[in-house]
């Protein structure tokens, strides 16, 4: 048994909390959202969907990480412009053989935690296919459990990393560890510009963005500017064709709606500026031109001038 903090315990970090706290490691939860700390300390968490339904106590779950103390095990489960935030929260929990692993959508994050946490305890995390989303504070759905990887960012022990892995999966998730991690990284960013991004734009869900021919146009030709960008940055994806690699995985959750089009269904800041707007600019600097992303991105940006938050 290990025990873990998840610090940023939102949809998917809620996902990650149960199935671990399933298989029987103590399992600490932190999210700024009072309602849903308030429920999963009173009543647990339950998780539904693709890997059943079941309802788990934690350990903990709180606002804050005071009184977690030294763990095995940090996962930042943030949104991307929350890691510095999560990264600083997190000191307190880290003893001398602490693995960190950073989980976040789009280019940037680890790059961020490195420097407060000290990059040789650092792992990246990259997951896919899971189409979670927050049915009620503590209580949370997933569609899926396709991808979860990861690959160490500097100075990781390779023994370290695998033990931090094997936390995962002894919970029953889909773990591969890559030694390419731009790689890695750039082959879940593919599917994000594809989906995320039109998705928001248009409202649709995967599945619909997918059976429409004028919203899937536009993930073709975001996905055409991304596989551009990533052969001039020099990384060499592996997925055969992109758009039969994206299909593929965005069939088995056709009915999820991705996190940007969740955030902006609630009226709060999305992360549109790491994943469509990475391609933008990385383009940018690269010489690439980028007119559909660029595009998206505005569409969505203009739209978040009229929320509140």
């Amino acid at each position: 048994m290990a025990k873990v903090a998840i610090v940023g315990c939102g949809a998917m970090g809620s996902v990650y909390a149960g199935l671990m706290a399933a298989a029987g490691h103590d399992v600490h939860a932190v999210t700024l959202w009072p309602d849903h700390a308030a429920a999963m300390a009173e009543r647990g968490i339950r998780v539904e969907g693709a890997s059943g339904d079941r309802t788990v106590r934690l350990r903990s779950a709180g606002t804050t990480t005071d009184a977690i103390g030294l763990c095995d095990l940090v996962i930042i489960a943030t949104k991307a412009y929350d890691v510095e935030a999560a990264a600083t929260a997190a000191l307190p929990l880290l003893g001398p053989k602490t693995v960190v692993q950073t989980i976040q959508n789009g280019l940037g994050s680890p790059e961020k935690v490195a420097p407060i946490v000290g990059q040789d305890r650092l792992a990246i995390g990259v997951v896919g296919g899971f189409g979670a989303s927050m049915r009620a504070p503590g209580h949370v759905h997933h569609n899926g459990m396709e991808v979860t990887w990861f690959g160490a960012f500097a100075g990781l022990a390779r023994e370290r990393l695998e033990t931090s892995t094997q936390i995962w999966d002894s919970s029953g998730f889909k773990v591969a560890i890559y030694d390419d991690v731009k790689r890695m990284v750039w082959e879940k960013l593919i599917m994000n510009v594809a989906l995320s991004g039109p998705a928001c734009a248009t409202g649709m869900t995967i599945g619909q963005v997918m059976d429409h021919p004028y919203a899937w146009d536009m993930a073709r030709n975001c996905t055409a500017e991304a596989i551009a960008v990533s052969k001039a940055a020099g990384v060499k994806l592996k997925v055969g064709d992109p758009m039969e690699h994206i299909a593929r995985l965005a069939g088995k959750i056709r009915n999820a709606r991705p996190s940007m089009l969740l955030d902006a269904m609630a009226k709060i800041r999305g992360e549109v500026d790491v994943i469509n707007g990475s391609i933008c600019s990385l383009g940018a600097a690269l010489g690439i031109p980028t007119p559909v992303n660029d595009t998206v991105v505005t569409i969505i940006k203009a739209r978040e001038t009229l929320y509140d938050n």
